[in-house]
């Protein structure tokens, strides 16, 4: 498939960028490179190759979760500037 310069055009146009004739020109002709590279890869055979979620083999390290103390609330709002029913009270922003 190749780009002509209606389709940079459209292709501008939606992404709204205003574009020269020569920025149009040079990026019509990298994306048609692009395009052939893609062309090559559409032609390798990949049937063989298993599907992966990533390129080496992973495991879990997380920890299990375990109960632990928590901080204390007073400690918690102790440097609090404003406080209210055991929460921090913080300026209202809209």
């Amino acid at each position: 498939m190749k780009i002509d310069e209606k389709d940079m055009e459209q292709l501008a146009h939606a992404s709204r960028l205003d574009l020269a004739v020569e920025e149009s020109a040079a990026y019509t002709e990298s994306l048609n490179e692009i395009l052939d590279y893609l062309d090559i890869l559409h032609k390798i055979d990949t049937s063989a190759v298993e599907p992966a979620g990533h390129v080496v083999p992973l495991k879990n390290v997380f920890r299990e979760d375990e109960l632990q103390p928590s901080l204390d609330k007073e400690l918690a709002l102790a440097n609090a500037p404003k406080e209210e029913a055991g929460a921090f009270v913080v300026p209202r922003i809209i």
